[in-house]
């Protein structure tokens, strides 16, 4: 994890939590409102007071350190929940990510904290010293033995999970998809909390966005069929993920839930800033950044988050040149990578990239989606593209400047005021624009001319 007495940032804490649903619920407890006697030791201990709807506030204690043996965090609350942690030990810890003043660092934990940390500490002596190797300096080991058999374990509760849900899939097959109308939202969240069991969180995620196609609309039978489909192929990717290329692999891992750190050299560029903008998932926003290599000419993708109604701290302005470094994550058709340390502030950039022409932007969206099947959207730069209406005048497209292909835009694009700065900018002409590219169309992020700055669209 990291060191004892340093903060943590909000995607670390983030990354703690169970379930999509304890993230939501921890980062709506993130704010200093609820929370009193709130406060955090040098050792790596935080804790704090919950208001909650009885007549006594939670009491939440994280042992931030580790843990005995050094397997993990620790947490206690006096809440009734099962999850670990659970909200309120995410929303504590959230809060301390967040705001110095909120959790004063250096203090000496209350009466009520105190012996459960006096605890921990005792029971982790011995098997600190035990676990110690013969290193002169006195440091501690990680036990490679250990962590290959917790990773085993886990591997088989996901396995158990998996082959459960592939025949819970079969069965709705089988039976016909009109019962999943019939037996509403419940059958969903039931068969997610056995994914969340087999710490699946990946699949259990897949399984709630099922739960809301049934009776969402004229075509939801073939919707539904596509996304059971899709989770069909990700089960079999598990459960054979053995004799899968590497790559291949290693997506199936990341989607079903498990966590993929980058691994690969850093890579220093200057890094086009294409787009920024934020998503928002109940109290929890999403900022998704999109870079490209001047000189490697490649596309990275950052993602930073921030919680109770605080914006993600990594930002930066589209448009702008950073001269940094970024470790890529593993993975087939894979664009995530985390953000080293910049050598420079940002700059205006000398050009800007060429793009392609839509048949070729197609192309490239086939081959990626062949490397990674669950791919949402591909990012994608169109030259020489035209913002017009569809034959039938009922859409929006943009189309090559030769008028040979086009690509329609998503419904979301066609209402956003970005179309409009996008038709704007056009006045008729070609224009490049870069954007994703998924099933339902194209979304325009950023746009330029050869005479004008990268303008963002969203």
């Amino acid at each position: 994890m990291t060191q004892q007495g340093v903060r943590w940032t909000t995607d670390q804490v983030l990354a703690l939590a169970p379930d999509a649903s304890s993230r939501k619920a921890g980062s709506k407890l993130g704010a200093a409102g609820p929370w009193s006697e709130a406060g955090s030791s040098d050792e790596g201990a935080v804790w704090g007071l919950c208001k909650g709807s009885g007549s006594k506030p939670y009491q939440t204690i994280v042992d931030t350190g580790g843990g005995p043996g050094g397997t993990g965090p620790a947490y206690k609350c006096s809440c009734p929940s099962r999850k670990f942690p659970c909200k309120h030990a995410l929303g504590l810890l959230l809060l301390w990510a967040g705001e110095d003043t909120a959790v004063p660092a250096g203090q000496e934990p209350p009466d009520w904290a105190g012996p459960w940390l006096e605890t921990r500490r005792k029971r982790a002596e011995p098997k600190q010293a035990a676990a110690a190797g013969p290193d002169a300096t006195g440091s501690t080991q990680a036990d490679p033995e250990a962590a290959r058999r917790r990773a085993e374990r886990r591997a088989q509760r996901i396995t158990a999970g998996a082959t459960e849900l592939e025949q819970r899939l079969s069965d709705l097959l089988r039976g016909g998809l009109a019962q999943a109308e019939q037996a509403g939202y419940g059958m969903w969240e039931e068969t997610a909390a056995r994914m969340v069991d087999a710490q699946a969180p990946g699949l259990a995620s897949r399984v709630r966005e099922l739960g809301s196609i049934p009776a969402s609309g004229p075509g939801w039978p073939a919707r539904l069929l596509e996304e059971c489909a899709l989770l069909h192929l990700l089960v079999k990717g598990w459960l054979h993920r053995a004799t899968l290329p590497e790559d291949l692999a290693t997506t199936v891992r990341a989607r079903t839930g498990l966590p993929t750190p980058p691994t690969a050299p850093p890579l220093r560029d200057n890094w086009l800033v294409l787009s920024q903008y934020d998503t928002a998932d109940g109290h929890l926003t999403t900022r998704r950044i999109w870079l490209h290599g001047t000189e490697s000419d490649r596309t990275a993708l950052l993602l930073s988050f921030g919680a109770a109604g605080r914006a993600p701290s990594l930002t930066f302005p589209p448009g702008l040149i950073l001269d940094a470094e970024i470790t890529p994550h593993p993975g087939a058709a894979t664009l995530r990578a985390d953000l080293g340390t910049p050598y420079a502030p940002p700059v205006p950039p000398l050009r800007h990239p060429t793009g392609v022409d839509v048949t070729t932007a197609l192309t490239t969206y086939g081959h990626a989606l062949t490397a990674d099947p669950w791919l949402e959207a591909w990012p994608v730069t169109l030259s020489d593209v035209i913002p017009t209406r569809t034959t039938d005048d009922t859409a929006w497209q943009l189309a090559d400047a030769d008028g040979k292909s086009a690509l329609p835009l998503t419904p979301q694009a066609t209402t956003s005021p970005g179309l409009w700065r996008l038709a704007a900018l056009s006045g008729g002409a070609p224009v490049t624009v870069f954007g994703e590219c998924g099933h339902t169309g194209f979304h325009p992020l950023s746009a330029w001319t050869p005479t004008s700055n990268l303008i963002p669209l969203r």
